[in-house]
């Protein structure tokens, strides 16, 4: 009985993560029943609300409520400081926008509790264990820890590559920055020749910036937010220099050449250094995989010879 308890216990908690999930995301989305009641306006019938409510999939009507309220709880209990911390974590790493913060928090939860139940659920059919022994607690204790930890370290790691892409490609990128600003475009038109050259995340954050300079936002704060959402030190540079320019007067193209040189000598020192740790990081194979085998291969039959001779048989 202590499996199907386990077995109950899972689909419950599963249906509840389940509801929280979609009620979060189902809050960013439309009301269903605004969209039910202008299609009923758009074809010009006569109907009450309780009938229009009615009409509605069960999905919608008992559903994505309860959803909703559940996504409503979650938020109401997740202390603000976490909040406000995943969120940046979550800009930096450049989710997809229906990724809440409460519905990653809540994600990390349920990853501890399913992978602990898996646990338990093994356990408790295995004939020879027993779920309430110490190994058992302890087993299903660390993967309450390790399912915790495991979307986070999956965003941290999104966050570096996505700094490392914007990284390699920025020389790239203020390099076609400066000759399009040299050839007599603005600083403007000159980032939309970058978007248009390529598609990476350094071309999405900077049609980002024109998008909001477009909705009326002042260049230099579209700027600093790029630059928040990346959290580089390399584009902080880079964006101040460009807000000092066009504040100073000097010279839009001057600044870029002397920010695109900068990058680019950055980006070799960067690669010097990767070239001067690949022989220490290539020590731990050699010495552990590589020498093991290649002692094996050129002893191995001296040994079996010397092990075959009367100085063997003597000795074994």
């Amino acid at each position: 009985m202590i499996w199907i308890s386990v077995i109950i216990f899972l689909l419950i908690f599963v249906g509840a993560a389940w509801l929280v999930v979609v009620g979060l995301r189902d809050s960013i989305g439309k009301d269903p029943l605004e969209e039910r009641l202008s299609e009923y306006i758009e074809r010009g019938e006569q109907t009450s609300l309780e009938e229009i409510e009615l009409s509605q999939p069960f999905v919608e009507r008992v559903i994505y409520p309860a959803a909703k309220r559940f996504g409503e709880i979650a938020q109401k209990f997740t202390p603000q400081n976490a909040l406000t911390e995943t969120r940046t974590q979550l800009e930096l790493a450049a989710v997809p926008r229906w990724m809440d913060p409460t519905l990653f928090l809540a994600s990390r939860f349920v990853a501890g509790l399913v992978l602990s139940g898996l646990v338990l659920l093994l356990f408790s059919l295995s004939p020879t264990s027993n779920v309430a022994s110490l190994r058992s607690i302890l087993l299903t204790g660390l993967m309450l820890l390790v399912g915790f930890f495991v979307p986070n370290l999956m965003l941290n790691r999104r966050i570096r590559g996505r700094q490392k892409e914007i990284l390699n490609a920025m020389p790239d990128a203020l390099d076609l920055l400066t000759i399009a600003v040299e050839a007599g475009l603005g600083f403007d038109a000159a980032m939309k020749k970058v978007v248009d050259k390529w598609e990476d995340n350094l071309s999405i954050a900077f049609a980002r910036v024109l998008q909001e300079i477009q909705l009326g936002r002042l260049r230099r704060e579209a700027l600093r937010e790029m630059s928040n959402r990346i959290g580089l030190s390399e584009m902080e540079s880079f964006v101040a220099a460009v807000i000092q320019s066009e504040q100073l007067g000097v010279s839009m193209a001057r600044v870029l050449r002397v920010q695109s040189d900068a990058m680019r000598i950055k980006r070799r020192q960067r690669a010097e250094e990767n070239a001067q740790r690949a022989p220490v990081k290539m020590l731990i194979p050699m010495a552990f995989l590589i020498f093991p085998t290649i002692i094996i291969l050129l002893l191995g039959p001296a040994a079996l010879q010397i092990m075959r001779s009367t100085l063997g048989s003597s000795l074994f």
